[in-house]
């Protein structure tokens, strides 16, 4: 596929949904980290109806280390693979809270080094 594809099948999918959404809920970027980070191989119905649950209780990296992984992998059980989930998620809060004060990076190259991501 040529430049000239490439670029009409882009600007044919903008014209067609121009103001793409996710179907994730989420009130923060933390949140919508952690909702990306559990969607693996899930559908998004699923992982809101985890998230439903999670993020009133625990809704940033401190809290979800709270939490502990036996009580992270309580409220995503629902979720396939939700023990390595569970795992990543956790090295990422982790991550988060001892190299960058507890708030999401804002460079891609950041963002893809998480566990997970």
């Amino acid at each position: 596929m040529d430049t000239a594809h490439i670029d009409h099948f882009f600007a044919t999918l903008q014209a067609a949904n121009p103001l793409p959404a996710s179907e994730l809920e989420y009130t923060s970027v933390f949140e919508l980290l952690a909702a990306v980070l559990l969607s693996a191989q899930a559908t998004d119905v699923g992982v809101n109806k985890a998230t439903r649950k999670l993020f009133p209780v625990a809704n940033t990296p401190q809290k979800i280390l709270d939490l502990g992984l036996e009580g992270l992998e309580g409220y995503i059980r629902t979720i396939g693979l939700f023990r390595s989930k569970a795992r990543h998620l956790m090295a990422t809060c982790r991550i988060l809270v001892e190299r960058h004060g507890g708030d999401v990076p804002r460079t891609r190259e950041e963002l893809e080094a998480l566990p997970g991501v």
